[in-house]
Formats: structure tokens, sequence, C-alpha cells
């Protein structure tokens, strides 16, 4: 009988397990490659990022090899250099892009040169008027324009003012005060208007005495208004500067235009109504808007507040 136990015995030796070549050659193959691509890109970086990149090849190569040569049951270590997760490094040679706000990109040369170039549209000043350089609160004083005078308009408007063309240069004036038809008169100045008459309907006040003297002119001409306030706990009110005349409505701005036109002879600092404002030092720019201040009497929808010096 032939004994079979060589057979398998030969059989067990033959039998051994073969790493295949490609192994021991991808890896090395993928080391290079990744170091060439991550020093051309060394050469290529600013002097900051070239120190960074070359940090990081150092010790991914170094960690690699470490791996390999450990001979990890996971198979060969990657090399590839990750910076998405790295702050990003930014050349102290790069510019930075700022945009213009709205008002810079109306101020540019080239956007005012074309403005004053195609002006063709005329519009009367119905107020003296300031002349600003420019439409914000950067803006400088360049003198001012009387009323009933015809001007050339640009069509453009930023921060409540447009935008006009005088002496060939662009200027800025107050927003609500150009028109197309010619003023009818020239606004009266305070002495034509005349502030001569008695109060007939038995009101009265007490304050200082600008403002015993607004109340006098307002009665006389207006004797329908017969209530008024002055002294109370707040503001310029507290000092007897200041009077509330309760009127609302179109009588309202009648009222609030006969103080302005008096404004020197009563004393007037300046005058709040409708949630608008007129003042002594900034009169050339006639009524100017105010911020809400919540309800119609904080807004003087229903009464002209006049404070006075």
């Amino acid at each position: 009988m032939a004994d079979h136990r060589h057979k398998r015995d030969t059989h067990a030796r033959s039998f051994s397990f073969k790493m295949p070549k490609a192994t021991f050659v991808v890896g090395p193959i993928a080391l290079v490659a990744t170091l060439s691509t991550v020093g051309a890109g060394v050469l290529a970086a600013s002097p900051e990022t070239r120190d960074l990149l070359v940090a990081s090849t150092s010790s991914s190569a170094s960690t690699s090899s470490s791996a390999s040569s450990s001979g990890s049951a996971s198979g060969p270590a990657s090399t590839t250099v990750d910076l998405s997760e790295r702050p990003q490094v930014v050349s102290r040679a790069g510019s930075r892009i700022e945009r213009l706000s709205a008002v810079d990109k109306v101020m540019t040369s080239e956007a005012i040169a074309q403005a004053v170039r195609n002006a063709d549209t005329s519009r009367w000043t119905t107020a003296p008027l300031n002349l600003w350089t420019t439409p914000d609160n950067t803006a400088s004083k360049m003198g001012v324009v009387k009323g009933s005078t015809k001007v050339l308009v640009t069509g453009r408007e930023a921060a409540e003012r447009v935008e006009i063309v005088m002496d060939g240069k662009a200027r800025w004036v107050t927003v609500g005060y150009l028109d197309e038809e010619k003023p009818e008169a020239e606004p009266k100045e305070p002495e034509e208007i005349g502030l001569g008459g008695a109060c007939t309907n038995g009101s009265s006040v007490s304050g200082q005495p600008n403002v015993i003297g607004v109340h006098q002119a307002v009665c006389a001409a207006f004797p329908e208004i017969t209530s008024y306030g002055t002294y109370r706990s707040d503001g310029e009110h507290a000092q007897g500067l200041a009077i509330d005349i309760m009127v609302s409505g179109s009588r309202g701005w009648e009222v609030a235009e006969f103080l302005r036109a008096n404004y020197s002879a009563l004393g007037i600092s300046y005058i709040m109504y409708s949630q608008k404002i007129w003042s002594v030092d900034r009169g050339g720019e006639g009524w100017r808007y105010v911020e809400d201040r919540g309800s119609v009497t904080a807004n003087h929808y229903d009464h002209v507040h006049v404070t006075t010096y």
C-alpha cells in the first residue's frame, strides 16, 4: 500500500503566501509623486506659504516613513498633505478691495462729470438754499442760492439732497425746494410782514420776553387760536424759552411760515411742525425732516413748537 503522508507533507510545504510585488512598488512611487507635487507648490508660493508647506511636508513624510517601516496592518500610510484646515496665508503685498458706498459711487469724478454734462432740465428754487459740496454730512458749504432762481438739475438725489449745477460745478441742495413753476412772489422779509395788532381773544402765556412776544404776534394774526402751552418740566419749556401753539393741518403751516418769516424780530431759534424743523443756523436748508418720535404729539403734528433765545 502506498504511503500518502509524504504527498500531503510535500503539498503543505509548497503552500506559502506571496505578497504582490506591486505592494512594494506603489507605496514609494506615491510618496515620491506627492512630495514632487508639494515641492512644486512650495517653489511657487510666497515666503510665508513656503515655510508653512515645507513644515507640513516634512512632518507628513516623517509620519509616513515611520508608518511604512512599522509594517502597519492597515496598509501604507497616505503622504497627501491636507491644507484645507490650515489658516490661509495672505500676502503682505496683496491689496484689499473695498466696496464703495452709495454716496461714494455718486461722488466719483466720472459720475460727477457725466451728470454735469448731461444736465438739461431747469427748476426754480422756492426758498434760499445752502449750496453743499456733497450730499452727506461731510459736505462743505459753498454759499447760498436765492429763492426764485432758475437752476439746472442733474436728476441725481442722495441723502435728502438733490444735485444742481451752479457756475458749471455740481452742488447739492435740500430736497423739496425746487419747482417747475416760478414762485409767484419772492419770500417776504420779516420787516415787510409787520407784527402790528393786539391779542383780542383773551389768551395769555407766561415765560421769557421772546415767548410772550411770539404769543402776542400769533394771537393778533390768528385770533381763532386760543390754546397755548409754555412752562412744563422738560427742556426749553422748563426754562421759559419755548411755546407750543395748538393748531394742526394747513393752518398750522400758515402759522409756522409766519413765524419763520418773522424769526429775527421775534428772537426765534428754531420751529418744529409736522415732523419737520427749521432752524436759524441752517436756515438756508429750509424745512428738514426729523426722526420719528412715536406719536402725533411727539412728532408735532398737532401743534407748532417754537424755541426762542
